[in-house]
């Protein structure tokens, strides 16, 4: 249970910086030639995608081929699938409104104030919550009975963060549903199926690293990241101040579960 190669696990550290570093630097490049910002959200997934590839790469005869190759695929798809969905959501848009409002406080040149407080801050957090990707490549021991629930609750957040993504995109394509709450579905079970998925997959990908009881130690800080950001910073509590302006939220919140999901109360 305490098996972690150290040595290559540290080096990995400095590689996935690295690659975190050179994927938000690339898109920032992009984003001033088009000047438009929000594509960063796209580069988000992608990072993560990009770490894991490079740490399994890295981790060569290092650690457990299966739990190796799991983690990656695993993350891969993850990061792949909400690149795609971000992009084709954005696409044909603006700037993105929290971005708009970011850079008005600018004190100086918008770009190097996006660099500093958008995609040098996206690249460490990216590093910091897949530290158990990185150390799962590193575990030399056959895979247990935590890397199947891993498994499995990884996929439990992939319905949910996909479902809710796909039912909210059916949802919106409807011109006679603009300006409405979406209710249905997954998402009346909870108001944030897609974070709550989000969630679910880096609990899951965070216990596939349990089979080390050293990498779970060093890494348990990037799954509670992952869940003070969805649920307290820039996920779940940002959207509900803007959701809070709908006409019938009032009534929608009371009925269902802001994170956690359950069936929908009765209406009174």
């Amino acid at each position: 249970m305490n098996g972690l190669s150290w040595g290559g696990f540290a080096l990995n550290l400095a590689w996935a910086a690295a690659t975190a570093l050179a994927v938000m630097l690339a898109t920032f490049a992009v984003a001033v030639r088009g000047g438009v910002h929000r594509i960063v959200d796209v580069a988000w997934g992608l990072a993560f995608a990009a770490v894991a590839v490079v740490s399994c790469a890295a981790s060569a005869g290092e650690g457990d081929t299966g739990r190796r190759v799991l983690v990656t695929a695993l993350t891969a798809v993850w990061g792949l699938r909400l690149a795609a969905h971000i992009a084709r959501r954005g696409r044909g848009h603006g700037e993105d409104p929290r971005y708009e409002n970011l850079l008005a406080r600018a004190p100086g040149s918008r770009n190097l104030y996006a660099l500093r407080k958008v995609y040098l801050l996206q690249a460490a957090l990216v590093w910091l919550v897949s530290l158990p990707v990185q150390a799962a490549q590193y575990i030399p021991a056959p895979m247990t009975g935590f890397a199947a629930a891993g498994g499995v609750l990884w996929a439990v957040g992939l319905f949910f963060e996909a479902g809710g993504d796909a039912q909210l995109a059916r949802f919106k394509a409807d011109p006679a549903n603009k300006g409405r709450l979406m209710t249905r579905g997954l998402w009346s079970w909870t108001r944030h199926p897609n974070y709550f998925g989000d969630f679910c997959v880096w609990w899951g990908l965070f216990l596939i690293s349990c089979d080390s009881a050293a990498a779970a130690a060093a890494c348990v800080v990037s799954p509670l990241v992952m869940t003070l950001l969805l649920t307290r910073g820039s996920g779940k509590a940002l959207l509900e101040r803007h959701m809070s302006e709908r006409p019938g939220y009032a009534d929608y919140a009371a009925r269902t579960s802001g994170f956690f999901p359950r069936p929908p109360r009765e209406r009174r």
